[in-house]
């Protein structure tokens, strides 16, 4: 049985997809800078994540404040790019150590 070629985008996505943790956190992550922007995402990025309560990392306090007042929405937002069964409750932001 052969198969036909597929573009390299495609088969690297779909690689990504299948070795993804399938964990709230790996979700999490592969959908963050979709569900943040791609300029949130340059300055934090998801750590941990347990029953609902994802913390984000952030390179500065003023990132995990300014992040802090837009919990909300950016719960929301998650959610929205989540599959059904992955719910997000919360988000904690910290600042990460590097």
């Amino acid at each position: 049985m052969s198969r036909r070629p597929v573009p390299l985008a495609d088969a690297i996505t779909g690689l990504r997809t299948r070795l993804a943790p399938a964990t709230l956190l790996g979700e999490v992550q592969r959908v963050w800078a979709d569900a943040a922007g791609e300029g949130v995402a340059r300055h934090s990025a998801p750590v941990s994540a347990r029953a609902g309560v994802v913390t984000v990392g952030c390179d500065s306090a003023v990132w995990a404040a300014e992040l802090a007042g837009m919990s909300a929405a950016l719960v929301e937002r998650l959610n929205d790019c989540l599959p059904d069964a992955r719910t997000v409750t919360e988000i904690r932001f910290k600042v990460s150590a590097e």
